[in-house]
């Protein structure tokens, strides 16, 4: 072999010897810091990964093997116009079964949901679906001025009012919230003080208790002020808060 084929191998293995000691650490440290970009992790998505929406982690209600999704519905607002269940598709929202006479739970219920709408004013995307179980007493024009006086400005609370029978199955078989007319009680009704929080789709959300159940619908009568109530039942306000502000990034 003559000796320029030496040389020639012997730059060749210098080359070589050069490119391990300046690249090979950098790769080993890449990879040692997980900064190697997999093929399939590369792909565009069209999402930026930074802002993409992340799952909420709050669960769907089961009725069997269904999930219960909000019943359709036709009521007649505060303003008198006609609001159905399609107009709060791309909303988040709170339910609550109410009535204006109510001389009990009904006034703590719509200060916590007055907080809760001032908490979110900025989120065009959040309402309320408030129901009378006092139909005929309640008129919208009754209902504007509740809406008033309460400071009701959220311009997706719809304070509705309708047929009762239509709204009290609305409540006990579409929500499973307790409603009904009962003479002997303070105000001459009875019924649920409990929230239902619903996503953009319809659907009937909750986070889980402590042993994995759903919690289904939130304690709607305690204040976060309160903390507590007298017979030690904690509020659940924050909770919903916080669930609120999950939906809402879904």
């Amino acid at each position: 072999m003559s000796k320029k084929a030496n040389y020639s191998y012997v730059g060749i293995a210098f080359i070589i010897l050069l490119f391990g000691i300046i690249f090979v650490p950098k790769i080993v440290d890449r990879l040692s810091n997980e900064d190697v970009v997999r093929d399939d992790e590369s792909r565009s998505t069209g999402i930026s990964t930074e802002t993409e929406a992340k799952p909420s982690n709050l669960a769907f209600i089961y009725s069997g093997t269904d999930i219960r999704k909000v019943p359709e519905f036709s009521f007649t607002n505060q303003h008198g116009n006609t609001i159905t269940n399609q107009d709060y598709l791309g909303k988040v929202y709170v339910v609550e079964f109410f009535f204006t006479t109510c001389p009990t739970i009904c006034p703590r219920m719509n200060r916590n949901l007055v907080e809760i709408q001032n908490h979110f004013a900025e989120f065009e995307n959040f309402g309320v679906a408030a129901f009378t179980i006092n139909p005929d007493f309640d008129t919208p024009e009754v209902l504007k001025k509740y809406a008033v006086d309460y400071g009701i400005t959220n311009p997706n609370w719809n304070l509705m009012t309708g047929n009762q029978d239509e709204i009290y199955r609305l409540a006990n078989t579409g929500f499973n919230l307790y409603t009904a007319e009962v003479q002997d009680a303070e105000g001459g009704f009875e019924h649920s003080g409990n929230f239902a929080l619903i996503d953009k789709n319809g659907f009937i959300r909750s986070r889980l208790d402590d042993y994995g159940n759903p919690l289904i619908y939130y304690n709607g009568i305690v204040s976060e002020t309160e903390g507590e109530d007298e017979d030690g039942i904690p509020q659940e306000i924050t909770k919903l808060k916080e669930d609120i502000a999950k939906l809402l990034k879904e």
